[in-house]
């Protein structure tokens, strides 16, 4: 009797044995495809309206109407600057500033920084045409670059600023910018 006691005390240890192996690989399996399904899925977050309607930003890639928006506050924050605001400028300018790029671009605001510094001279940028290539990460924005000396407006110049862009995730961040000269940039 005991012998028979004991192999159905055993009996029922291995059925719950085996029911907890096939619950934990069954949870294992939902983790797994849970796993896969956040890593490949699209991400999106509604950002507030910034003009016309909400906005998503997707990781799936950058919607033109971002694009838009952000060049075209990049280009009043990068082309707009005086000697009273240089050290902000440059600071936000690198805020947006993808990684890989900041050294260089770093180098290139501080040489404007220097020329600038102690000086009377301030400039603004009036927008009147924007191209922007969601595909390829970039945008243009066409306007008239006004320099101001003193209180004396000295030049108002049309001209032409391209911005290369890069997307991770959903960031989306400046890698560089300059003005555009018969098909070339020249660093602003």
């Amino acid at each position: 009797m005991e012998i028979t006691y004991q192999h159905a005390q055993n009996q029922r240890i291995l059925k719950q044995r085996n029911l907890l192996v096939v619950v934990a690989a069954a949870l294992a399996s939902l983790t797994a495809v849970l796993f896969f399904v956040t890593v490949t899925r699209d991400r999106e977050i509604v950002l507030q309206p910034v003009l016309r309607s909400p906005l998503t930003v997707s990781s799936a890639g950058v919607s033109r109407e971002y694009l838009e928006l952000i060049t075209r506050d990049t280009a009043v924050l990068t082309l707009d600057r005086s000697p009273q605001n240089l050290e902000y400028w440059m600071k936000s300018v690198l805020d947006i500033t993808a990684p890989g790029a900041q050294g260089k671009l770093k180098a290139d605001l501080m040489k404007i920084v220097n020329e600038q510094r102690g000086s009377s001279i301030a400039q603004f940028f009036t927008i009147q045409t924007m191209e922007i290539d969601p595909k390829n990460l970039w945008s243009t924005v066409t306007g008239d670059l006004h320099t101001i000396v003193g209180n004396k407006v000295v030049s108002n110049e049309r001209r032409t600023f391209r911005f290369d862009w890069e997307y991770s995730g959903v960031s989306l961040k400046l890698v560089g910018f300059g003005m555009v000269t018969t098909g070339k940039e020249k660093d602003q």
